[in-house]
């Protein structure tokens, strides 16, 4: 299966759960073949191709640590191996630990940063290998890199390394129609974000912004779809806020 044939294929790291899974929804609504990248919990990403297919998507799930270079080209050769090639690729795979600086546990930091940078550049760097012509690379930051919220320290310093990529690599891609972009949510009702959150912040998070709600997947699903399709190639090396107007 190929694209000349009109089926396109997306990669999508972090798929099994909160704004990948959804990702994988959208993507397989749009008809996309779907490779649902995932870290460790094989039952929701079997859940996740399941969603998929029942789309009328061809999908399977791999199991691949973003940061490790060997398990990363092996997903994307089973892709190509698979489905003829890789057109879109949502990197969503990411780590978060909260703490403020002066109290940072060096080895969480370490941690966050295989994940977030190490797993972001080396998922890029397999996407800029091998991406046919018409491709696109999404990856993820956060809008705390704008808010610059407390105890955000380590994780908005690993997201602003993304951000720094973005434009970087999409001039690098020049001659090969392959668009890069990063989407950077605000907060968004996933177990990520609300996992040892008390109601009391969850709501004022929420009232941050003036549509006065948090976002939900589907909402940053709609956005990361949007620049990995044809319709919003033209969009390139941008950052994409997509937090409800959050400041």
């Amino acid at each position: 299966m190929s694209i000349e044939n009109g089926t396109r294929t997306a990669i999508v790291t972090g798929g099994s759960r909160g704004i990948g899974r959804a990702i994988v929804q959208r993507l397989a609504a749009q008809g996309y073949a779907i490779v649902v990248g995932y870290a460790g919990n094989a039952d929701e990403a079997a859940a996740a191709v399941k969603e998929a297919t029942a789309a009328g998507a061809e999908a399977f799930a791999y199991q691949a640590d973003v940061a490790d270079e060997t398990a990363v080209a092996a997903m994307f050769a089973e892709a190509e191996s698979r489905f003829g090639g890789v057109d879109a690729v949502v990197n969503s795979a990411g780590r978060m630990f909260l703490a403020p600086v002066a109290e940072l546990d060096l080895d969480e930091l370490d941690a966050l940063h295989r994940t977030n940078i190490r797993g972001t550049f080396v998922v890029a760097r397999e996407a800029a290998r091998r991406l046919r012509p018409g491709g696109s690379i999404t990856l993820f930051s956060t809008s705390v890199v704008g808010t610059y919220f407390p105890t955000y320290g380590a994780y908005a310093a690993s997201k602003g390394a993304v951000e720094a990529l973005t434009m970087v690599l999409a001039r690098e891609m020049r001659g090969r129609d392959v668009n890069v972009n990063t989407v950077a949510p605000g907060p968004t009702a996933t177990d990520l974000f609300l996992d040892g959150k008390s109601e009391e912040l969850i709501a004022q998070l929420a009232q941050a912004n003036p549509l006065e709600r948090l976002g939900e997947p589907r909402d940053i699903a709609e956005v990361a779809a949007f620049l990995a399709s044809p319709a919003g190639h033209w969009v390139n090396g941008q950052v994409v806020r997509a937090n409800g107007g959050m400041v």
